[in-house]
């Protein structure tokens, strides 16, 4: 299996600048990573340098609380369409969902899906290591529901990243059709071939470049 072309290449920090977006996007082409996952403001940017490849460019929405109105995510996610976005990772309403409130959670995922218009996948991060399994269970299924393309283990933001166990709970819950995002901890080879062995098939990491050995970066 080619594990470069399961990866989105990320780098979310605060911190990030231009440089460190050029050589971000530079390495995606390089190495033929599935995509870059940016922020929002560098979505522009990034499509612009990958115009010419076929690295996608994925950006996060409601990150990484979640705790946006099903509105301000749905207009996040067309202006992100518009800048060049053909992926997104929007965080649920991690409260709605522990307060039960399944028809908001729900509500709340299928704003960012119908303003996507099937122009860009949608990722749901449920942030997996905040919930419990019965909450990890139902998180997925109201994704399913919800018309979602992905569900994703974690943001990076939080107590820890993605696990193999999660995976696994997530692959049950949503079946064989849908894709599920290991997301954050992946730091090896070894890694990612535990994660699609639980069913994962996509994988978020901003440690490619150190998985994958250094090469030579231009466009």
């Amino acid at each position: 299996m080619d594990f470069a072309k399961l990866i989105d290449h990320t780098l979310l920090s605060p911190t990030t600048t231009e440089v460190e977006i050029v050589n971000l996007c530079k390495e995606a082409k390089q190495y033929g990573f599935a995509s870059v996952c940016v922020n929002p403001v560098w979505v522009r940017l990034s499509s612009e340098l990958l115009r010419d490849s076929d690295v996608n460019v994925c950006t996060v929405i409601g990150f990484p609380l979640g705790g946006n109105t099903p509105e301000t995510k749905a207009f996040e996610t067309v202006n992100a369409i518009e800048n060049g976005a053909t992926e997104i990772d929007t965080v649920i309403n991690i409260g709605a969902l522990k307060n039960k409130n399944d028809s908001l959670v729900e509500h709340d995922i299928r704003a960012v899906v119908n303003a996507a218009s099937g122009k860009a996948l949608v990722k749901v991060i449920i942030e997996a290591c905040l919930l419990t399994n019965e909450e990890k269970e139902r998180a997925c299924r109201l994704a399913v529901r919800a018309g979602a393309d992905y569900v994703k283990t974690s943001t990076g933001f939080s107590l820890h990243g993605a696990t193999v166990k999660d995976v696994a709970i997530m692959r049950k819950a949503v079946g064989p059709n849908v894709g599920i995002k290991a997301s954050g901890g992946v730091g090896n080879k070894e890694d990612i071939k535990l994660m699609v062995e639980a069913g994962a098939s996509r994988i978020g990491t901003s440690s490619a470049v150190k998985i994958f050995g250094r090469k030579m970066c231009t466009f």
